[in-house]
């Protein structure tokens, strides 16, 4: 699958999003090394730590079905009802699940749409990051 129609599934998630506290909807697109595509949006709910990120649900959607080798995953997110106009990137929270199964070699993609992305490393995203 290209970015471009990675980044296309995120904004697409975008609408699934639940957010009636922040107002402000996420989606993710994660791509496996064995090319299945997992899909992911933000959650949140009254008790605010029980709320969860558009990427975390991609991940743990992927995790629990087997899929443990993860190559990109792109993040869009803005307002509800409004397109992105700016990157938004993953909060600590997620961005320490993400190295928990990314090797060197897995890219981050903040989008705000399909022309418009970086691609960060893992290192970038979370440097001297604790793990196994």
């Amino acid at each position: 699958m290209s970015i471009r129609e990675l980044i296309e599934k995120a904004l697409e998630m975008r609408g699934f999003s639940y957010v009636p506290y922040s107002n402000f909807a996420v989606g993710a697109a994660l791509l496996t090394k064995s090319g299945k595509v997992y899909t992911g949006c933000n959650i949140e709910n009254a008790a605010y730590g029980a709320t969860i990120c558009a990427e975390r649900t991609a991940i743990f959607k992927a995790v629990s079905e087997g899929e443990t080798e993860l190559d990109a995953i792109v993040i869009v997110g803005a307002p509800k009802g409004e397109m992105p106009s700016q990157e938004c990137p993953p909060c600590g929270t997620c961005r320490q699940v993400m190295s928990e199964f990314a090797k060197k070699d897995f890219r981050v993609i903040l989008a705000v749409d399909p022309e418009t992305y970086h691609i960060y490393s893992m290192e970038e995203m979370l440097p001297h990051s604790f793990s196994l």
